[in-house]
């Protein structure tokens, strides 16, 4: 998927515009606009998709995808803007689709570790390769199509392989709980129950979802401004170690069968994730750390914090309360608001902050998102484990 969501990022569009920004920033906005609004119907579509339609679903996401980046090459830059609106439309879904085949399991934690891993390294990788097919002589109005058009052999090998995994055993059943589609009435009934949990993980998806945009959406200016933005290979080099560790430390909480003390743990790991971003900027700024291991400390931070929302936090929360339910629909409450947000943060950054550089304002949006989500982290973590405890 990232194949067809992020390789525009590798280019820099420069001094062009379109409805009065910098043609980039239109560009982030116009896709994150319409990968939110995805997020948004993904709440209803995912939560209530039957597992035989999964593939075929894919396959028609990625199809639409690919068309509105052949769009996108042939459009002039306000057309290109909407033709990346319509690219995002059908991506929001998609990690949704896709983790349903894998929620449920008492292996869940290592398929979703290494479900993040992937878009940990993909999200780097199809810049590395967009800014190779850059140098290949390939405009940057036709790269994102070209990209697309090469992962998509991949694409449709892995969705047949997805499509062969078979449903949760009863030993799953018996250990994760059974996990339904859940209609209106069912899923107003959990966030009226838990409500006050689920703001705090909100407010702090929101915050890690705009940092890890920026990051993401910025990357080529960020690494330019700090003296590397000369090797199409840092995009990747750096995300490397990060998935990698993330895989590893996410993968340690298979072995923690206790539905709670799991929970418990999840929220131990993303608490060290959120404050290793402000340590690492702090010794960043204090000249004790390179720009290298300062964008890979920030980095594996953001993404201990991030990825088990996708892929372990709901899961265990799910367990732990002992709850019928389905992760899917949390994980696209929480994106629904987040990419939002996400769009706001870009148009503070054009429109309030116009003359802070954008390694600047990555640096001081490091130290806020420390701050926030380390206290939000501690206060959701106790919420539901004394909920859990109770159940």
């Amino acid at each position: 998927m990232y194949g067809y969501r992020k390789p525009f990022a590798a280019a820099h569009y420069a001094g062009e515009t379109a409805f009065g920004l910098d043609l980039k920033s239109a560009l982030i906005i116009g896709q994150l606009i319409g990968y939110a609004l995805s997020k948004l119907l993904g709440v209803k579509i995912n939560s209530e998709m039957p597992p035989a339609r999964r593939a075929w679903a894919l396959v028609f996401l990625i199809a639409w995808a690919e068309l509105a980046l052949i769009l996108f090459a042939i459009l002039p830059p306000h057309g290109k803007v909407v033709a990346l609106f319509l690219d995002g439309l059908p991506l929001g879904t998609v990690w949704g689709v896709v983790f349903s085949f894998l929620e449920g399991r008492r292996t869940s934690e290592i398929l979703g570790a290494g479900l993040s891993c992937a878009y940990v390294v993909a999200s780097g990788a199809v810049k590395s390769i967009g800014a190779e097919i850059l140098g290949h002589g390939v405009s940057e109005s036709w790269m994102p199509a070209v990209t697309g058009l090469l992962f998509l052999p991949l694409f449709l090998v892995a969705v047949w392989g997805l499509s062969r995994i078979p449903p949760p055993s009863d030993a799953d059943v018996a250990a994760r709980t059974e996990r339904e589609p859940m209609g209106k009435a069912q899923r107003r009934a959990f966030v009226r129950r838990y409500g006050a949990g689920l703001v705090l993980l909100v407010i702090v998806y929101l915050l890690l979802t705009g940092y890890r945009d920026f990051r993401d959406n910025y990357a080529a200016e960020i690494w330019a401004e700090l003296g590397e933005g000369d090797r199409a290979s840092v995009f990747t080099l750096t995300e490397i170690p990060i998935a990698l560790s993330v895989m590893v430390v996410l993968g340690f909480l298979y072995v923690v069968k206790d539905n709670v003390l799991g929970l418990a743990w999840t929220y131990v790991i993303m608490i060290v994730g959120s404050m290793l971003i402000g340590a690492a900027t702090l010794l960043f700024d204090a000249g004790a750390i390179g720009p290298t291991t300062w964008m890979t400390g920030v980095g594996l931070g953001l993404y201990l914090g991030y990825v088990p929302y996708g892929c372990v936090l709901f899961d265990r929360t799910i367990a732990a309360l002992g709850v019928v339910a389905t992760a899917v629909f949390l994980i696209y409450v929480s994106d629904a608001v987040a990419y939002g947000g996400s769009v706001g943060i870009v148009l503070y950054k054009v429109l309030g902050q116009g003359a802070t550089s954008k390694l600047d304002f990555f640096r001081r949006f490091s130290y806020v998102t420390s701050v926030v989500c380390t206290v939000c982290f501690t206060i959701a973590g106790l919420y539901f484990t004394r909920r859990a405890r109770r159940a």
